[in-house]
């Protein structure tokens, strides 16, 4: 059955409305939540052995929770509903290799990602006068695209000194340009043959982007990220489909969250030694008459370094706050203390964690949503692996449908 946007949006807000209450309500300590409490979810959570734990977090509980037993029933049917709506198609894209001097200096995971882009564009790129890549960063797609497609390409991004490297990089041999623009402030002067591009185009940059090329006519290949990136308190949603869906910046940020055993950046026992480290700092500043709040105890330090422990971060924490030093007896109690509270915390965290998915999908969706209403054929799929890059839901749009990229049968 081919993949409608309007019945998966619809299947996407009809998840999530009932449950707004949970994704409004951060686990930020050991306390039950009044969302888990209500549903009686508590008992079940609190009592999960280290093993399902584990399983849960690697995999989401959305996946784990048909083999866990007692699973309440509302639980479960939470679980189902989600699985629902998260399953997504996968593109049928070819990768296109790069010559070393062409990627050098390139991360690993970066030149997949612009490798399965490029090898997904060929169709869109046919008729296409232009490719605009907004938010191009250091310009390697810009770069690249011209380089593989022989097509003006066009950088836009909003730091100068990123612009004056990119330029550096393309010397004269290929069609590539860079200009130095604010999307959000100057806006975007799209044409009608024009391919748009953003990869991993952040927060309200990317609804800017969508907006510009349904006033445009111009095609779309969006890979979106960090949806908390925005300037509002909340988010409107784009489309009528979607009128009155409004999300806080802090339940966008949730749609960061992946649940996967090896993570990115660093595995899931890395991470999760940080996000500890992290609530004992935050409880250390709280200790010492500091008002906190969460995510804010790292205010100006590496969020990596957190996965070194405590007394890493809170010698740089307390001297930016002009505090005096931690001694080995409070950083020890603290340490015990976030050891014996996140134990709580972690279990307590796993509905709403495993609402991350379904949030970033609502915000696709819905720009999809907006698309189709201004006359375009949509195409949402997953456009890489999740080691790869979790963020990997991709929006590809035209107003000819035999342009859009083919799915993965």
């Amino acid at each position: 059955m081919e993949f409608s946007v309007s019945s998966a949006l619809e299947r996407t807000l009809a998840t999530l409305t009932p449950v707004l209450d949970i994704i409004e309500q951060r686990v930020d300590d050991a306390e039950v939540p009044g969302w888990c409490s209500a549903r009686g979810w508590a008992g079940f959570l609190l009592e999960l052995s280290d093993a399902d734990l584990e399983r849960c977090e690697a995999a989401g509980l959305a996946q784990a929770a048909e083999s866990l037993k007692d699973l309440p029933a509302s639980l479960a049917e939470l679980a189902t509903s989600v699985r629902g709506a998260s399953s997504l198609p996968a593109l049928d894209t070819i990768a296109v290799s790069q010559a070393h001097e062409d990627v050098r200096g390139v991360s690993q995971r970066k030149q997949l990602q612009l490798s399965a882009l490029l090898g997904s564009l060929g169709s869109l790129v046919a008729d296409a006068r232009r490719i605009v890549d907004v938010g191009a960063g250091s310009g390697h797609f810009t770069r690249l695209s011209a380089q593989h497609f022989d097509r003006e390409a066009l950088g836009l991004e909003r730091n100068p000194e990123r612009v004056a490297r990119a330029k550096k990089r393309v010397g004269t041999e290929f069609k590539a340009t860079f200009a130095v623009v604010d999307a959000l402030r100057d806006g975007l002067q799209l044409r009608a043959d024009d391919l748009a591009i953003g990869l991993h185009a952040c927060g309200e940059l990317g609804d800017a982007l969508v907006q510009a090329v349904a006033e445009s006519g111009a095609d779309l290949a969006l890979v979106s990220c960090c949806l908390q990136k925005i300037s509002a308190p909340r988010r409107q949603a784009l489309s009528q489909r979607a009128a009155g869906f409004v999300l806080s910046k802090d339940i966008l940020g949730l749609s960061n969250l992946t649940s996967q055993a090896i993570g990115v950046e660093a595995s899931m026992v890395h991470n999760l030694r940080g996000r500890e480290a992290r609530y004992a700092l935050r409880q250390l500043l709280r200790a010492r008459g500091l008002d906190i709040a969460p995510n804010a105890e790292l205010r100006g330090i590496n969020r990596r370094r957190a996965q070194v422990g405590l007394g890493e971060i809170a010698a740089r924490a307390l001297e930016q706050r002009g505090l005096s030093p931690a001694t080995p007896a409070e950083v020890a109690h603290h340490e015990a203390e976030a050891s014996r509270h996140f134990h709580a915390i972690r279990r307590l965290s796993l509905p709403r964690n495993m609402l991350a998915r379904v949030v970033e999908l609502s915000v696709v969706l819905d720009r999809a949503a907006h698309l189709e209403e201004n006359g375009y054929f949509v195409r949402v799929a997953t456009l890489f692996e999740r080691a790869v890059t979790p963020r990997n839901i991709s929006l590809f749009a035209s107003r000819d449908r035999d342009r859009l990229p083919g799915l993965r049968t």
